[in-house]
């Protein structure tokens, strides 16, 4: 078990006996890993495990209520002719847009489909921590049942990982046993992959159910050996503890072949456990629609024309 308190000294005493990242090894197995060829019958099956996975999000300041209706239209039905199409893992928007998102997927059929709603100040982390708790109530109050939240990086790089901790606490206690809690890093903007490391440690100490790579606004982003890092560090988490903690990479996976290097990623790092939208979950835009190109391609033997799939 982790000898973690809540106190300084035990956080620290945690970190500070976490082996040190090889760099190079992790480029390299990263890079080896997705190099990894897929024969027809497992792509169609990682194309549609991929879709399951997927966090369907919108977040830009030009959103619109009724651009967040035809996002949840194609969450809970990704192709329209095709009702065999798994629906996606969730719909992840700002807090002003998680009723909109709420009320239209209860109303089509996407009952079972979380609305995620980004929060503590997303995407700077930069906030008091009395603007962050409302942030998070916001939308815990608008019906999200995941909250994906940042962290401080200034605060992180700074050595302050009490602050870092207790935010974390605090929001974990918030979201009670209502909303899963997904710790974004910005793991861009945390220069090395032992800070990713730390990171992951640090905020699965204090709660976390899922740790993220990245708010998908700065690059880079989602990098195979940031994601390598995060899965190895969940795998020895739950080697520890007994706890599962979910993994997301956010940022920079657009087409299918990111998206299968991801899966493999998961199934030769943490295991085929890891394998499921409860565990983890790609956050994504333009995703969605080459999945579905591929899926066409495999089952029809030719590619769509431009108008098969949905502008996003």
């Amino acid at each position: 078990m982790l000898l973690v308190d809540g106190t300084e000294s035990s956080l620290r005493a945690m970190l500070q006996a976490l082996p040190p990242v090889d760099e190079v090894g992790a480029h390299a197995r990263a890079a080896m890993l997705g190099t990894r060829s897929i024969k027809t019958t497992s792509k169609s099956w990682a194309i549609d495990t991929a879709i399951s996975m997927i966090d369907l999000t919108t977040l830009e300041g030009s959103d619109t209520p009724g651009k967040v209706r035809a996002l949840c239209n194609k969450a809970v039905r990704p192709d329209s002719t095709d009702a065999t199409v798994p629906h996606v893992g969730a719909i992840c928007v700002y807090n002003d847009m998680v009723a909109v998102a709420r009320k239209h997927l209860d109303a089509i059929g996407g009952a079972d489909i979380p609305v995620a709603a980004v929060s503590t100040a997303f995407p700077s982390g930069r906030a008091s921590r009395e603007v962050k708790i409302r942030d998070t109530q916001d939308a815990l109050d608008a019906g999200a049942t995941e909250i994906d939240m940042v962290i401080d990086r200034g605060a992180f790089l700074a050595g302050d990982i009490m602050k870092v901790f207790t935010e974390i606490v605090y929001i974990k206690e918030l979201c009670g046993d209502r909303a899963h809690l997904k710790v974004i890093f910005e793991t861009g903007e945390l220069v090395t992959l032992d800070n990713v490391r730390k990171a992951s440690f640090l905020a699965m100490a204090a709660g976390a159910d899922f740790i993220k790579t990245s708010t998908g606004k700065i690059s880079p982003a989602a990098t195979p050996p940031v994601v390598l890092v995060m899965l190895e560090a969940v795998r020895d988490f739950y080697a520890q503890t007994g706890v599962k903690i979910g993994v997301k990479p956010a940022g920079g996976i657009r087409n299918t072949k990111d998206a299968i290097k991801q899966l493999v990623l998961v199934n030769e790092t943490a295991g085929a456990q890891w394998l499921n939208p409860q565990l983890f979950r790609i956050g994504a835009s333009a995703l969605l629609n080459d999945l579905l190109m591929q899926r066409m391609k495999l089952r029809d033997g030719h590619y769509a024309g431009p108008n098969y799939v949905t502008l996003d």
